[in-house]
């Protein structure tokens, strides 16, 4: 369970919906971005820079983030234990 997640340059995504986030500097990776882009599914959140991450969605979305694939781990593991947190607090009022 995860909220939104911020993917840099004020651009955030369904945490629920992505599958993998990787790294884009294999030859697979490359032709699944292109491929992507032929298929009208590719989104880019770069504003220009340079891609450090490609997230995966579970709609075959490929979403293009300037961001370091650690980095947004690191962001979905802060919106998991946030979202715990939460339902932790509901839980012991109920």
């Amino acid at each position: 369970m995860f909220g939104l997640i911020n993917i840099g340059f004020g651009n955030v995504i369904a945490g629920d919906r992505i599958v993998a986030i990787v790294n884009p500097e294999s030859a697979p990776l490359k032709r699944l971005k292109e491929d992507a882009k032929e298929e009208g599914k590719l989104i880019d959140a770069t504003y220009g820079r340079k891609t450090r991450a490609i997230l995966i969605s579970d709609s075959n979305h490929i979403i293009l983030s300037a961001i370091q694939p650690e980095t947004i781990a690191q962001r979905f593991m802060q919106s998991f234990f946030e979202i715990e947190e939460q339902l932790e607090r509901i839980r012991r009022k109920g």
